[in-house]
């Protein structure tokens, strides 16, 4: 491959560091354009095109989103999918960098930078672009390329563990999937409740009709009725045309209905007559609609201990009982827990471009002692930082963002230890400044659903 291929946009408001990397660049790229803000990054994208952006992570500008580097990273994403973001950041700011990979962008790179470092990052993000856009040029990223489609199309597949617990729950699936049984999925947050539902319709004889996955917590009681049901024209100010809801949407496919316990207690009972009646009316119609839909849902309440405190309905509670499947926490199934972190290491080893293949012991006995109160979803995602972080070939307890109390946060935000609005307050203002203001991010870090983290935000004014 020639020495010099491909364009690079830096977009930095240091003039010294631009005018550096206007001397070192050349020797690596064809073209090389540097901006000293946001500003003109559009029109430079559109007229410049480039294969790379090298992106500073902080600017004064008048976008208020907590970070301008994550703000641009998603726009540059959105309007030009296939140009790589690299990210320029302070070390303060490797917090804010991971969570910038996570949304599109291909590295970081910390200031003061290594030359090799830099350049070894920038050309391979250039190759993968090139590659992606269609641009010849010759080498050996083309296998490494191959190895990335593979490890994204491995994403789809789910790994189960070999507890006796998953085992058991594997076993009630078969049985259970080619019925239209209803079927009622608990457990703690992280647990893979939301997995299993997608899984269950994949062997269900409706695989090849639409799964519609609905947050029954998210939806405001003003519009529950028209989300689920639909509406006609007319029939609110907003209703500009005949709406089907996700009922409608699901027919003679699978309707999943997530959070399902925090449904107020008086819409409960449209949500029951619709799955006894197999029926709705739009929202503002009067047509009868009926609908053949295999119902899921799921929840990570006590929905028993809600019956009897009279917070949820009895009858709506056993119709939508009928195959009750208990995920346990990853804390009762130890034994899945290395496995698992060995398949995301490979997953995110790829997908980062790392070269780590492996689990040193310690890390692996650090592991296994872990508390995981957010299971497999803080499991993960602490895999996933380790893997971008680490500079080894093998994954260390040293690689391993697991201090004293990791795993409280899940806990207290889940209300299964005592504590305090401070102890909570902390722990949401933390996720959300580790984020950078992200909901999705903060509401994962702190193992709750992005209804209750907003619940949170708003009652602490934040």
């Amino acid at each position: 491959m020639s020495s010099r291929t491909g364009k690079i946009l830096v977009v930095d408001d240091n003039p010294g560091i631009r005018r550096a990397l206007e001397i070192l660049l050349p020797l690596h790229f064809a073209q090389v354009k540097t901006i000293p803000s946001p500003a003109t990054l559009v029109s430079s994208l559109e007229q410049f095109r480039p294969d790379v952006v090298l992106l500073d992570m902080n600017f004064n500008t008048s976008i208020n989103t907590g970070n301008e580097g994550l703000y641009w990273t998603g726009e540059i994403k959105k309007m030009t999918p296939k140009v790589e973001v690299v990210l320029f950041t302070a070390y303060a700011d490797i917090a804010l960098a991971v969570e910038g990979m996570k949304r599109g962008a291909f590295d970081f790179i910390v200031k003061p930078w290594d030359n090799d470092k830099l350049i070894e990052v920038l050309t391979g993000a250039r190759d993968k672009a090139r590659k992606a856009m269609g641009r010849s040029f010759s080498g050996a990223q083309d296998d490494h390329a191959a190895i990335l489609n593979g490890a994204q199309r491995s994403e789809e597949s789910v790994f189960w563990g070999t507890s006796k617990a998953m085992a058991s729950i594997l076993k009630t699936i078969e049985k259970i999937a080619p019925t239209d049984a209803t079927v009622l999925i608990t457990g703690e947050n992280g647990t893979g409740k939301d997995v299993l539902a997608h899984e269950i319709h994949a062997r269900s004889l409706r695989s090849n009709m639409p799964m519609v996955a609905v947050d029954a917590g998210a939806i405001t009681e003003t519009l529950f009725e028209s989300e689920l049901f639909g509406h006609v024209k007319g029939a609110f100010t907003d209703a500009h045309a005949d709406h089907a809801g996700k009922f409608e949407q699901a027919d003679r496919g699978t309707l999943f209905l997530d959070e399902i316990g925090n449904i107020p207690l008086h819409l409960q009972a449209k949500l029951l007559r619709a799955i006894q009646n197999r029926s709705i009316v739009r929202v503002g119609g009067s047509e009868t609609r009926p609908i053949n839909i295999r119902l899921i849902c799921a929840t990570n309440m006590d929905l028993e201990a809600l019956v009897r405190e009279g917070r949820f309905r009895e009858d709506l509670y056993y119709r939508i009982n009928t195959v009750h499947l208990a995920l346990p926490p990853l804390r009762e199934r130890k034994e899945d827990i290395t496995p698992l972190a060995q398949l995301f290491l490979e997953r995110f080893a790829l997908k980062y471009h790392r070269p780590l293949t492996g689990i040193a012991p310690d890390a692996a006995q650090m592991l296994m002692e872990g508390r995981w109160s957010g299971n497999i979803r803080e499991l993960q995602n602490v895999i996933e930082k380790a893997v971008i972080l680490s500079d080894g070939t093998e994954l260390t307890a040293n690689d391993l963002d697991i201090g004293p109390g990791s795993g409280m946060a899940g806990n207290v935000m889940a209300g299964n230890v005592h504590h305090n609005a401070q102890d909570e307050e902390r722990l949401v203002r933390d996720a959300m400044e580790r984020t950078g203001g992200n909901i999705s991010a903060a509401a994962k870090i702190l193992g709750v659903s992005r209804p209750t983290l907003y619940a949170k935000l708003k009652k602490y004014g934040l």
